[in-house]
């Protein structure tokens, strides 16, 4: 598979303040790729670097392995890195013929890219009429004129109603499917999950995580359970291969799984070694109680 932009032990420091750490990840064509983190933690720096708006401090990236210049690269990217600025009083036609003239783009493509975001009925009406959701697919549309080969969106749903929302991840999914690579920052865990294959996950301008967004969550699950002699049901997890840690509260403990475990083989094996329960539930972690104990593990 290509090798769309390869980030390597990048940094940027604004004085005192690390905004990106030693960063490095990796993004593969076809694929829809997530920066997730708080505000803060660095998504949109990274992202100012690899577009050339944005310097770094030290490190390096390279577009498309290498083979041309970040300039020449960049004319086969599209992205929205800002909120939509377009002339209020042009017609959202005239606005894109205007970026075609500027990009030096023909504009056979307007139509048909208003029609994929869904305004074609609006073309004829002026921008300044338009939703903040609507500016949102206009600016997609925008970029997606010269066809390129990665769409790069920061916070593509910051602001947006609940149908607004809807509508664009829906959008990025629908471009996704035919082929263009997408990589977004979000600070929605609830985005990463519904629209990305992959995620990088930051703190503090630090990875904790890097890689696909169904092995994130593809972890073995956990039990909840109760016993009535709690000392020999934790002896017992301590010394189990599968566990790989336990956690009481109150008179329920949570043992996580390392390797898969059926709920009724473990209730045996419990059974066979003395220790009846009263309690046995095997539940799946979530991403978000996944991404709650990366960055609960991780130092600040």
């Amino acid at each position: 598979m290509r090798t769309i932009l390869t980030i390597t032990n990048l940094t940027k420091k604004y004085g005192l303040l690390t905004a990106v750490n030693n960063l490095s990840f990796t993004i593969k064509k076809g694929n829809v790729y997530g920066i997730l983190g708080p505000n803060g933690s660095g998504k949109s720096t990274t992202l100012g670097i690899a577009l050339n708006v944005v310097n770094k401090t030290s490190g390096d990236f390279e577009w498309f392995d290498g083979t041309v210049s970040t300039h020449e690269a960049l004319k086969k990217v599209g992205a929205i890195i800002e909120r939509p600025n377009f002339y209020p009083y042009m017609t959202a036609y005239k606005n894109l013929e205007l970026v075609c003239k500027i990009k030096g783009i023909d504009t056979s493509k307007i139509n048909e890219k208003l029609e994929l975001v869904d305004l074609i009925d609006r073309k004829d009406s002026k921008f300044k009429t338009f939703s903040l959701g609507m500016k949102q697919r206009l600016a997609i549309a925008s970029a997606l004129l010269n066809d390129p080969e990665i769409l790069i969106l920061d916070e593509p749903t910051n602001g947006l109603d609940p149908q607004g929302i809807h509508k664009i991840r829906a959008l990025i999914q629908q471009i996704a499917s035919t082929g263009t690579t997408i990589l977004l920052a979000s600070h929605l865990l609830d985005e990463v999950e519904k629209v990305c294959t992959h995620v990088v996950v930051l703190r503090k301008g630090k990875k904790l995580y890097s890689g696909r967004v169904d092995e994130m969550i593809s972890s073995h699950g956990f039990f909840e359970l109760k016993c009535e002699d709690n000392i020999s049901l934790i002896s017992f997890l301590e010394s189990h291969p599968s566990i790989e840690k336990t956690i009481r509260k109150d008179d329920l403990i949570t043992a996580f799984l390392n390797t898969p475990l059926s709920a009724s083989e473990f209730n045996k094996q419990l059974f066979n070694a003395g220790i009846p329960l009263s309690h046995l539930v095997l539940r799946k972690e979530s991403l978000e109680e996944q991404f709650l104990k990366l960055t609960d593990n991780t130092s600040s």
